[in-house]
């Protein structure tokens, strides 16, 4: 299996954090030296290992983020 290459380019927060440390974050990240896009997935305390996460354009995170305004909570 290749490398995975990523470098967070801007850490936009953290959501929650487990009892081991491990930390749910938003960022914006470039996979493999293409465009940054938004992420959101769960991180070890030295961001060297992560868990499987969702990734979204700069359009569909703006539309994300106009569904949750709308939510009734």
């Amino acid at each position: 299996m290749p490398e995975l290459k990523y470098e967070i380019v801007k850490k936009c927060g953290v959501l929650s954090e487990s009892a081991k440390g491990w930390t749910k974050e938003v960022n914006l990240i470039s996979w493999n030296d293409r465009a940054p896009k938004y992420d959101i997935r769960e991180w070890a305390p030295d961001h060297e290992k992560m868990g499987k996460g969702i990734t979204f354009s700069p359009d569909e995170i703006i539309l994300l983020r106009d569904l949750l305004n709308e939510i009734d909570l």
